[in-house]
C-alpha cells in the first residue's frame, strides 16, 4: 500500500494537490492511502472520509516521514525527514510576475526552513516554459523540472465548465443578468512585514461610486491573497461578497465575468477563460522598484489595460461590454491570444493526467513513479 501525503498552503482541501488527488481517486487500480495536513481551522472544511492530520504537530511529522509519496503546492516550514525512496511533488501555485524565494528582497532567516523544504524535493512542476527556469533559479533547485500545466484549471476546460459556473454563482447569491467583477489582488510585502498584523485591509476602489457608477447588476467579488485573507474591511450596504475563504479560484474564475487584478499570478490562470481583465496598478513604480521586482514588464504583455486610479478602474468596468474592446479591437485580441499561447498552452483540461503518469505510470502495479523513487 503506497501512502501519499498532500498539503496545501494555509492547510485547505483545495489547489493542484487536490486536483491530483481526486484524479488518483478515480484510478481505482492503485492501491493508495491518502492523509492530508490541515490546520485547526480547515479541518471541518474536509469532505467526511478525508483523513486529516494537523499541520506542524507530532502526528505531521509522523506521516510525513511514512509517506511514500508527498504532494505539496508550497513550502513546508515545519522540521521532517522525508524516508529513503519517498517521492517529494512540489506543485507550486502560479507563475510568476513578481520575484519570489531567493530572487525577491528577503528578511535574514526568512527561507531557511524553507530551502530545507527544497532540499527534499524530488520534481518541480512547471505551469508553463516561460516559468520553468524563473521557477528552478528562484529556488534553487537542481532536479527536474516538468512543464504539465495546472492540474487545478482543468476545470475550466472540461465540458461541465458552465455547470460549475452556475453552481458557483447561485451559491455566492448572484442574480442571473449581474456582472460579476472579480477583484484578485496580490499582496504587499511591506504592508503585512511594516504594519500592524492584524491591520484590515482597504479594498482601494471607490465602493460608493462602485455602486452609483455601475448600479445593481454589478457585484465586487473580492479575493485577497492568503497572506491577507480574512482582513478585509467592508461598509454594511456595499455591492461586495468577499471570497476569499473559497477555496478553489478557478470555480470563481469560471463565475466572474472580468478579473480585475493587479500584479497576481491569478492572471495567467483567468486567461484560460478568455474574459476580459483590468489590472489595476496604482503602486505599480514602487511595488516594481522598491516592494518585489518583476520577472518582465507587465506593460509590454498584459492582455488588458493598465490602470491607476479607481475611477478609472469603475470606467474601464462600465465600458467593458462594448469594450472587451480589448477583444473585439483587432490589436488587444492578438496581444490576447499572444499571453494565451504563451502563459496558457498547457491549460488544456489534461495537466491532471501529465501529473499522474509521472507520479504512477499507467500499468505500473506497483505505483512507482518514471522519476524512480529510491
Amino acid at each position: 500500500m503506497v501512502k501519499v501525503v498532500y498539503f496545501t498552503y494555509r492547510g485547505l482541501f483545495a489547489d493542484n494537490p487536490r486536483a491530483i488527488y481526486e484524479g488518483l481517486l478515480a484510478r481505482d487500480d492503485l492501491a493508495l492511502t491518502h492523509t492530508w495536513l490541515c490546520t485547526a481551522k480547515t479541518q471541518p472544511t474536509f469532505p467526511a472520509g478525508v483523513a486529516t492530520v494537523l499541520y506542524g504537530t507530532p502526528e505531521a511529522r509522523a506521516v510525513l516521514g511514512e509517506a511514500d509519496v508527498v504532494v505539496a503546492n508550497d513550502c513546508m516550514s515545519m522540521l521532517w525527514e522525508k524516508k529513503p525512496g519517498a517521492f517529494y511533488c512540489q506543485t507550486w501555485h502560479g507563475t510568476p510576475l513578481k520575484k519570489i524565494h531567493h530572487d525577491a528582497p528577503v528578511r535574514p532567516g526568512w527561507l531557511d526552513n524553507p530551502d530545507k523544504d527544497v532540499a527534499r524535493w524530488d520534481l518541480l512542476l512547471s505551469q508553463n516554459e516561460v516559468s520553468t527556469d524563473r521557477l528552478r533559479h528562484a529556488f534553487r533547485f537542481t532536479g527536474p523540472v516538468r512543464e504539465t500545466g495546472y492540474p487545478r484549471n482543468d476545470v475550466m476546460s472540461r465540458p461541465d465548465a458552465g455547470a460549475v459556473r452556475e453552481r458557483v454563482r447561485k451559491e455566492l447569491g448572484i442574480p442571473d443578468g449581474t456582472t460579476a467583477v472579480l477583484y484578485a489582488p496580490t499582496w504587499r510585502d511591506d504592508l503585512v512585514f511594516d504594519h500592524v498584523r492584524d491591520q484590515d485591509f482597504e479594498v482601494p476602489i471607490d465602493l460608493g461610486a462602485f455602486a452609483e457608477r455601475l448600479g445593481d447588476d454589478h457585484v465586487l467579488l473580492t479575493r485577497l491573497h492568503s497572506m491577507v485573507a480574512g482582513r478585509i474591511a467592508i461598509p454594511p450596504g456595499a455591492p461586495v461578497v468577499d471570497v476569499s475563504d473559497r477555496a478553489e479560484s478557478a470555480e470563481l474564475y469560471l463565475a466572474a465575468d472580468m478579473l480585475v487584478t493587479d500584479y497576481s499570478s491569478a492572471m495567467f490562470d483567468f486567461a484560460v477563460t478568455g474574459k476580459p481583465m483590468v489590472f489595476f496598478t496604482y503602486d505599480l513604480e514602487h511595488y516594481r522598484d522598491d516592494v518585489r521586482g518583476f520577472y518582465f514588464d507587465l506593460a509590454e504583455v498584459a492582455p488588458g489595460p493598465l490602470v491607476f486610479t479607481s475611477e478609472d478602474v469603475i470606467e474601464a468596468i462600465a465600458g467593458s461590454d462594448a469594450a472587451a474592446a480589448h477583444l473585439t479591437d483587432q490589436h488587444r485580441a492578438d496581444r490576447y491570444a499572444e499571453f494565451q499561447r504563451t502563459f496558457c498552452r498547457l491549460e488544456d483540461g489534461h495537466a491532471t493526467d501529465r501529473v499522474l503518469d509521472l507520479l504512477f505510470p499507467p500499468g505500473d502495479p506497483a505505483g512507482r513513479s518514471t522519476m524512480e523513487r529510491g
